[in-house]
């Protein structure tokens, strides 16, 4: 029997070694061949960031969609895996790795295969899979495609780059977005507070209701606090989940690039990719927060309304004002913003092309061209930043 594994395993090593080494690699092939994809472990394994040049769990999902796979990690005990499911990968112990094919009708066998003796189907008692169990596994499901006989009528919609991402965490927003609510409710407590203890409380010297106005009030503030908290919490957490997401889709598009497409100066292109940075700013920091709010101040402009109507009226007129401005230099910004952008990535090609070239440059005795296009985009940036 030994000696049948180890024949078998010499000819899997022989087709490729990575699938004796990998296990989940080996796992994920007899997968999709079952589903009908026959791809190569280089198609599956390309521009994924390996672990000691071994597929991880957390990326199994990544490299089946290339197979056109739906992949998901669950953790669940062996007897709670949805037969419906199978075939089914499962984490053993010592980072190995099995297809759970079927179970036996009376669930005490199982039918798995192992990647090191290719399609080769081993029936194990259940007691002793699950003893080597880890505790997760591994749901692979074909996703529907249409063939040529089916041929589209218009252009597939595809997820957007950025907004599809946002859309992935939008349960954090819709958290971030009820706090904000109950944030803005609470900030119009101390309002009505302050007024109806000069209105009321003073006036009739009500001692009694006083400390009742003061402890909703405490209670208010405390909750207040506690939303705040939680709200940048929220926010930070998502920017943190959003920049993983984008930062590895662009590292992998660049890395995906055809020769005929790659960028004329690499200097100027990374200046490009560390502009996604203020994105990743952006949506993290009080800008997200300060939008969110936005909507709310619509909450206090009823209160006001509600207390004196010509009171709305400077409100109304620095929001007409405001609008005014914001479309008359609208146009402006946005030039400046574009000739900043290519300001610094020109700034940052001549720096990378200088400190690769300079052996080059110095035996040419080019310091100076260089140098003067260093300081004519320093003098551009320092202009438009100017105005």
């Amino acid at each position: 029997m030994a000696g049948a594994q180890s024949g078998a395993e010499d000819a899997v090593a022989a087709e490729d070694p990575r699938l004796v080494d990998d296990a989940l690699l080996g796992c994920l092939l007899l997968v999709s061949r079952g589903h009908g994809a026959a791809l190569t472990p280089d198609a599956l394994l390309s521009g994924l960031p390996l672990e000691n040049g071994k597929l991880t769990p957390s990326l199994v999902p990544r490299a089946a969609r290339r197979a056109g796979l739906h992949g998901r990690v669950v953790s669940c005990a062996l007897d709670r895996i949805n037969p419906a499911l199978l075939p089914a990968i499962l984490l053993l112990d010592d980072e190995r790795a099995c297809v759970l094919a079927a179970w036996s009708d009376d669930r005490s066998e199982v039918e798995v295969v192992f990647p090191e003796l290719g399609e080769t189907t081993v029936t194990l008692p259940a007691a002793e899979l699950a003893a080597r169990y880890a505790g997760h596994a591994i749901y692979l499901r074909p996703g529907f495609r249409f063939d040529a006989r089916a041929p589209g009528v218009r252009k597939t919609r595809e997820g957007h780059w950025f907004w599809s991402v946002i859309a992935e965490n939008r349960t954090l927003y819709r958290d971030v977005l009820l706090a904000a609510f109950m944030i803005n409710v609470f900030a119009v407590a101390m309002p009505l507070f302050v007024m109806n203890v000069y209105d009321r409380v003073v006036p009739n010297h009500a001692t009694d209701t006083l400390w009742a106005l003061s402890i909703g009030v405490f209670v208010v503030v405390t909750a207040d606090l506690v939303l705040r908290t939680m709200r940048g919490h929220f926010v930070d957490l998502a920017g943190s989940r959003i920049d993983v997401r984008l930062s590895s889709f662009i590292m992998e598009r660049v890395l995906g690039l055809r020769m005929e497409a790659r960028p004329t100066s690499a200097g100027s292109f990374a200046a490009n990719l560390r502009a996604f940075e203020s994105v990743r700013d952006f949506i993290s920091s009080a800008t997200v927060v300060a939008f969110i709010d936005l909507p709310f101040a619509l909450l206090f402009l009823a209160v006001i309304g509600w207390i004196s109507w010509q009171l709305l009226i400077p409100f109304a007129i620095g929001v007409v004002v405001l609008l005014v401005y914001a479309m008359t230099v609208q146009g402006r910004m946005h030039e400046l913003s574009e000739t900043t952008y290519r300001a610094g990535a020109q700034r940052n090609a001549t720096l990378i092309e200088g400190l690769v070239g300079i052996e080059t440059i110095k035996a040419l005795g080019g310091e100076s061209a260089i140098q003067r296009k260093w300081e004519s985009s320093a003098a551009l940036l320092a202009r438009v930043g100017a105005q």
